[in-house]
């Protein structure tokens, strides 16, 4: 064979072979992660909002004239200190006109006790004499010069008498309660205009704590119900957090709880209310959602949150399930397969369809009941180009 021919026989064998190596499939290259042991945790977390357990809030008794509360927010406070002094309206006591007609009122009272107390008399004389004539009709009666039936009309005519005393009586007393009532009401007036101490009503503090919040703080009229402020002790805080319905169903009370990103180390706490009623919240993104409110305890020693006060923001994740040794696997390898679940599994550098029964999930990892074993590697975020069979290489 000659030197040209076996060239040329040795060029042939190479272009084919790179026809060959240029048209056979490549390796996928693809990401992969262990299956692994490991602890667990499933959470919901929500933000949430401190708040003091027993909040007081001061309202003003009744309609008047409030002087200024000298309180500050954060001045401690003691069962039974006067927090808020009312006194009468000032303004319907220095009218000129008010006390003309507060005087008027006080004359027309006194006039109608007169009144009462004659025609009190006028009902006992009365009275005094139906008694004495049923007396006399009594003894005619006796005698029989007189009918029964004329003794039984001077008995009604008695009871009649008698009973117009009594009512006259109670109008006495009626006409001497509106003469106290209208002189109380001159008394007060003339009192507040000769600048004269008057009566006041003390407003005082229910419970040893704070001031946490001043509704009303400089002097004026307040109308009766009006809050005035709110009181209560910092150092019993609890967190009140929304949660959504479809998760609040799996929180217990009792359950732990994590209190993170308030603006100190993690703090623990524990569910103390599921509140049985729930309500519609907007959502940032305008979404009606249906919301429980869950109500936390923080277990965490007092010096550890010092800084906490009332309406602070706190994250608070409620731990729902955890397990300390649980066989796991990222949830980026996981794709739906028929009704259920599986992952591609690297044998011998190929791609091997597993399908897999899940436990719980928690975020980035889910729990593996069956289906799989320590130690094996699945391909992360398999896509389209993965099928049974197909090589592999991982990425470098």
């Amino acid at each position: 064979m000659s030197r040209a021919r076996l060239a040329l026989i040795l060029l042939v064998l190479a272009i084919a072979g790179g026809l060959v190596w240029g048209f056979m499939p490549r390796p996928v290259v693809v990401e992969l992660a262990q299956v692994s042991h490991g602890p667990l945790t499933v959470s919901v977390e929500e933000e949430g909002k401190t708040r003091v357990r027993d909040l007081y809030v001061i309202h003003a008794p009744m309609s008047g004239y409030l002087r200024r509360i000298e309180l500050k927010v954060g001045d401690p406070v003691r069962r039974g200190q006067v927090l808020a002094v009312l006194e009468p309206a000032r303004a319907d006591a220095l009218d000129p006109r008010t006390r003309a007609q507060a005087l008027a009122q006080m004359r027309a009272a006194e006039a109608s006790l007169a009144a009462a107390r004659e025609e009190a008399r006028a009902a006992a004389a009365e009275a005094e004499l139906a008694r004495q004539e049923l007396k006399r009709a009594e003894a005619l009666g006796q005698a029989d010069f007189l009918s029964r039936a004329a003794v039984d009309q001077a008995r009604t005519r008695v009871s009649r008498a008698e009973a117009a005393r009594e009512a006259s009586a109670h109008a006495v007393d009626v006409a001497r309660h509106k003469l106290e009532t209208a002189r109380a009401v001159l008394a007060r007036a003339a009192a507040l205009h000769a600048g004269r101490p008057v009566e006041r009503l003390e407003v005082r503090a229910p419970i040893d704590g704070k001031v946490l919040k001043l509704v009303r703080e400089s002097e004026g009229t307040v109308a009766a119900g009006q809050p005035l402020l709110e009181i209560g002790n910092p150092e019993a805080l609890e967190v009140a957090v929304d949660v959504l319905s479809t998760q609040a169903v799996r929180i217990r009370p009792g359950g732990r709880v994590s209190l993170e990103r308030w603006g100190g180390p993690p703090l623990t706490g524990q569910v103390r209310v599921v509140e049985p009623a729930g309500f519609t919240k907007v959502s940032a993104l305008g979404v009606e959602e249906q919301r429980v409110r869950v109500i936390v305890d923080i277990t965490s020693p007092r010096e550890a949150w010092q800084g906490l006060g009332d309406a602070f923001r706190v994250d608070a994740r409620f731990v729902l399930w955890e397990g300390d040794d649980v066989l796991q696997v990222p949830a980026s390898s996981l794709f739906r397969h028929n009704a259920g679940w599986a992952v591609f599994v690297v044998e011998a550098g190929r791609a091997r369809l597993r399908p897999v029964q899940l436990g719980e999930r928690a975020g980035l990892a889910v729990q593996v009941l069956s289906g799989l074993k320590a130690g094996e590697q699945v391909i992360s975020h398999p896509d389209d180009r993965i099928r049974e069979g197909v090589r592999v290489r991982p990425r470098t």
